[in-house]
């Protein structure tokens, strides 16, 4: 009498599909549920102004800070929503007025400033990003950058309504 195993294949997807459901018994994709609200990062708030401008560049450029924001629960892009970026860089601290700056999304609910290099500081190179305009919650991001010489940082939103 000979035993047959499931394929590799079999067996992996099955396991990866307990792993998704626990054992609920929960049959239906866990996006189903919609798009859930990103958290406010702690210590993304750090040296906020209110109202910075918006602008077409944070100081003489060369890094690229993009994004994408959309509303929570089905996902929808959202077009001309108020983005500031502020960040140490190579021509300021995160605290100084020259080295905030804000934009708006595209109608993809897209985002992209650009600033000068950003710089370690506290021993991490990271942007900070807030998203403070009316009709959705506000929420401050403060993405780390895998290596300092990168040049282009990402960071997403999804936006709760009030």
């Amino acid at each position: 009498m000979s035993i047959k195993f499931p394929a590799r294949r079999s067996f992996l997807a099955g396991a990866g599909a307990l792993a998704l459901t626990g054992t609920s018994g929960l049959r239906l994709p866990t996006r189903a549920a919609g798009v859930t609200p990103t958290p406010t990062l702690r210590g993304g708030a750090n040296n906020y102004r209110p109202g910075a401008p918006i602008v077409e560049r944070i100081g003489g450029g060369g890094f690229w800070m993009t994004g994408t924001v959309r509303r929570a629960g089905d996902g929808m892009p959202l077009a001309g929503q108020r983005i500031q970026i502020w960040a140490h860089t190579t021509e300021g601290h995160e605290r100084d007025p020259q080295s905030h700056g804000a934009t708006l999304t595209d109608a993809n609910g897209e985002f992209r400033l650009e600033m000068p290099q950003i710089v370690p500081a506290f021993g991490q190179a990271h942007g900070h990003l807030a998203f403070d305009s009316e009709g959705f919650e506000t929420v401050f991001l403060r993405p780390v950058m895998d290596s300092p010489k990168d040049t282009t940082l990402a960071a997403h939103f999804v936006l709760k309504p009030v």
